[in-house]
């Protein structure tokens, strides 16, 4: 019998952001879910006419849901949200919307930062550091200290807190989970330490001892 879920993914933040929560649930519900790997670099897989009708935007990672018709979901936090609202059904990973407004209205707002924010920026100073035709250093340096500016962001958020949304000091959710796989990486933007942002350095530790994170950032495998 099928799996309900096909992730067709590659292995980077973005990609990692959704097998990372396909493993929670799949550790919390048992939702299994199959991988196809997406060569986005010499064969530009992304770019195919069959990827394209999954996909008009022709990005990794995109889902398609074979227990809903064969449903697909483009968009990193779209396809976060769409796995939360049908296979979370306890909301062990997010927040209820009637019941729990102003803490599900906190996991958007941190998803969207993460979204008009960390990772554009940061991908943008990978881009300059290791893959730019011609050594522009305004560009790396505008982009390493726009994202060292978010971390603070980052680090401001987490005072008295161990996660980004929810009561008290946070419950980890898709807030977390959509922002730390970009910061995991800091060395390949040129931060080699997390040190300058303390509270920053716990809370990734903190989501890599989950098993669950540890099993998603591998795949594609």
């Amino acid at each position: 019998m099928s799996a309900p879920i096909v992730l067709y993914t590659a292995g980077t933040p973005n990609g990692h952001k959704v097998s990372v929560f396909l493993e929670e649930l799949k550790t919390a519900y048992g939702l299994q879910y199959d991988t196809q790997k997406i060569d986005i670099g010499s064969k530009n897989e992304q770019k195919e006419p069959w990827f394209i009708k999954l996909n008009p935007n022709g990005r990794i990672p995109t889902i398609t849901d074979r227990s809903r018709g064969d449903f697909s979901v483009f968009e990193t936090a779209a396809i976060l949200l769409y796995l939360q609202q049908h296979y979370d059904k306890e909301g062990k990973f997010g927040f209820d919307k009637e019941s729990q407004p102003n803490d599900y209205s906190e996991m958007l707002q941190w998803i969207f930062f993460a979204h008009g924010g960390v990772g554009p920026m940061q991908g943008q100073a990978n881009h300059f550091n290791h893959f730019a035709p011609e050594d522009i250093p305004y560009a790396k340096k505008r982009y390493l200290n726009e994202t060292k500016r978010l971390y603070g962001v980052l680090e401001i958020r987490l005072q008295d807190r161990d996660w980004l949304a929810g009561p008290g000091r946070g419950v980890y959710s898709l807030a977390d989970i959509n922002v730390v796989p970009w910061i995991r990486i800091h060395n390949y933007a040129g931060i080699e330490s997390l040190d300058e942002w303390p509270r920053v350095k716990a809370w990734v530790e903190a989501a890599l001892a989950r098993p669950a994170f540890q099993v998603g950032i591998k795949v594609p495998a």
